[in-house]
């Protein structure tokens, strides 16, 4: 079977499992405390896509704004770590124990540098969104005129 039936056959089985699951939680714990890990779960999912969510759509969608270029791209890649919260909230929000273990596990900080080393990038230790803070003695202006699309600032004298 290719990749594209096996997803149809996934997508299709997921909502039969989520009921088994909860028919299972609810049989071990009672309906009502199901029922409310269900609320407490998409609750949670809400807030995470309501805090860190909408500012991750809102750097997205301004990078595509700029247009499909060298920056807008690896500004996207830079935000990876962003892509997954946002996974995760619409994992949590989504109705069932199966989507929301799938969603509290993408939350987890060492699931995301295990991804982060599958796909190529290491993020510093400590910092997963790929900024250096220098001391303001650490650095310094160095121009490149070579540089496409730079706009010569008033402090040089040029402007």
């Amino acid at each position: 079977m290719n990749v594209a039936k096996w997803l149809l056959l996934g997508v299709l089985a997921l909502p039969v499992a989520e009921v088994a699951v909860f028919i299972a939680v609810a049989a071990a714990y009672g309906f009502f405390q199901a029922i409310g890990l269900q609320a407490l779960a998409t609750l949670g999912g809400i807030m995470l896509l309501r805090h860190a969510g909408g500012n991750h759509i809102a750097r997205v969608r301004m990078a595509m704004n700029e247009g499909v270029n060298q920056s807008s791209f690896s500004a996207m890649q830079a935000d990876g770590t962003g892509g997954l919260i946002l996974l995760a909230g619409i994992l949590l929000v989504i109705p069932g124990f199966i989507t929301d273990i799938a969603g509290l596990l993408l939350l987890l900080a060492p699931l995301w540098r295990a991804v982060n080393r599958k796909l190529g990038r290491a993020a510093p230790p400590g910092r997963t969104d790929g900024v250096v803070d220098l001391e303001p003695e650490q650095w310094h202006r160095v121009d490149d005129p070579a540089l496409p699309g730079r706009r010569p600032d008033k402090a040089d004298g040029q402007g």
